[in-house]
């Protein structure tokens, strides 16, 4: 039995949605027999997963996620991928067959103006930022997310054939060596650095010159697949290297734009924040401004990046600061740990004496963005509609029905519930 469940959790993973959903209805069979032992859900959760339609480090598809969400007793999971929403659908599915409280978001870099001479949240370039949408329920066909795409498309084509003219012999086409690595033709930064890896070793089967290959061209060799992918990128991809171009006004979206397609779509804008050190993230109160005016609502964290165990520092006391500053803003806080790099985990250490006491106010944004998506998904009344904008006289009091309503309301939660609880 337990190799049959290895190859359906294998499944999971396949390219083919077919075959993923066969694999997961055979699990949640399996479970519902008591051959699978699903425990009860804790206070862990991750609203910041990538999955394998933008990168993700494990190979994770949506439905796998889902189902590693509910097997590891998360009680909120969501998914995040760059620059497009094909996970949208899959994985709230795929978390009401396996009963976790899903959540689908996207991320891209936008520009923002008012910060175009400081540096935010993307290394080395100044007024770009991660940025994010957050509560979909569908995947949109927005004209703005189809030129997100089509640019995310053209960037990563350019920055192929800039590589290519350094690595020769090993270079890459990109139908051939680089598509084939995603599911949906989403290719990235990292899918880049898996082909080359896989290339090198067709160009110089024997080891020693491989090694002589990548010292020449990266300055090292290591052997650890995982270190060796990082030093491709960071050398070839990353300022400095001969695949980039410094980003410009033009080079990416507007911040206000990014937040107007969230909106036009029954999402929540959402500003990223990275660990406080930056001149721009110094700003933090200037840039939550900056969103708010234009349609934000939120926050995304990844703890991970902002503190030690056991080491009280300044980016420790910076996730302090901005949690405070997020709260006094009402803004629901999100937090995840992304796994699309290698060593990423699957859940943050909540237990952690630094995390321990914003447990409470991270399981709350969870929760309120559970019961948007669902209110959204069933009504179109979700956190920023007209419908929330009358109910409630205040931000503080939305934010609570919200939480209750997210801690209420199960996994499994049925659209005449769902009315039910929007209509008290």
């Amino acid at each position: 039995m337990d190799t049959h469940i290895d190859q359906l959790e294998h499944q999971l993973d396949n390219f083919t949605a077919a075959t993923r959903r066969q694999a997961l209805l055979e699990l949640v069979d399996l479970a519902r027999d008591g051959k699978i032992h699903l425990p009860e859900p804790t206070t862990n959760h991750n609203v910041h997963g990538h999955t394998f339609f933008s990168y993700n480090a494990y190979g994770y598809s949506p439905s796998k996620f889902a189902w590693l969400a509910r097997k590891g007793g998360l009680c909120v999971a969501g998914t995040v991928d760059f620059d497009v929403l094909d996970a949208v659908e899959e994985f709230l599915e795929a978390c009401r067959l396996v009963g976790v409280k899903g959540i689908a978001s996207i991320e891209s870099r936008v520009f923002v103006p008012e910060f175009g001479m400081r540096v935010i949240n993307s290394p080395g370039e100044p007024g770009i930022a991660y940025h994010m949408g957050v509560g979909f329920v569908t995947a949109h066909e927005h004209p703005f997310l189809s030129r997100m795409r089509a640019a995310a498309e053209l960037r990563t084509r350019e920055m192929l054939q800039r590589v290519n003219s350094f690595m020769s012999p090993v270079t890459l086409n990109y139908e051939r060596d680089v598509l084939p690595l995603t599911p949906n033709g989403n290719a990235t930064e990292r899918h880049l650095c898996t082909a080359f890896e896989h290339k090198a070793v067709h160009v110089f089967p024997e080891p020693g010159e491989r090694v002589l290959f990548w010292e020449e061209k990266l300055g090292g060799a290591p052997s650890d697949s995982v270190k060796l992918q990082n030093l491709i990128r960071a050398k070839t991809m990353k300022k400095g290297g001969i695949g980039y171009v410094p980003p410009d006004e033009k080079s990416f979206p507007l911040m206000g734009d990014m937040n107007q397609c969230a909106l036009d779509c029954g999402a929540i804008p959402t500003i990223t924040w990275l660990d406080g050190t930056s001149d721009g993230e110094k700003c933090i109160e200037e840039l939550i401004a900056v969103n708010e005016q234009c349609g934000g609502a939120a926050v995304n964290i990844i703890p991970d990046r902002n503190f030690t165990p056991g080491v009280k520092d300044h980016k420790l006391q910076n996730l302090y600061d901005v949690v405070a500053l997020a709260e006094r803003h009402h803004f629901p806080i999100i937090v995840g740990t992304e796994m699309n790099s290698p060593g990423n985990k699957f859940v943050d250490n909540f237990g952690s004496t630094e995390l321990k006491p914003l447990l409470p106010v991270f399981l709350r944004g969870a929760h309120i963005m559970y019961a948007h998506t669902l209110f959204q998904k069933c009504s179109g009344q979700g956190y920023l509609s007209d419908w929330a904008a009358k109910k409630f006289s205040s931000v503080a009091a939305k934010n609570d029905f919200f939480e209750a309503a997210g801690r209420e309301l199960s996994a499994e939660a049925t659209p005449e519930r769902v009315l039910e609880r929007i209509q008290k």
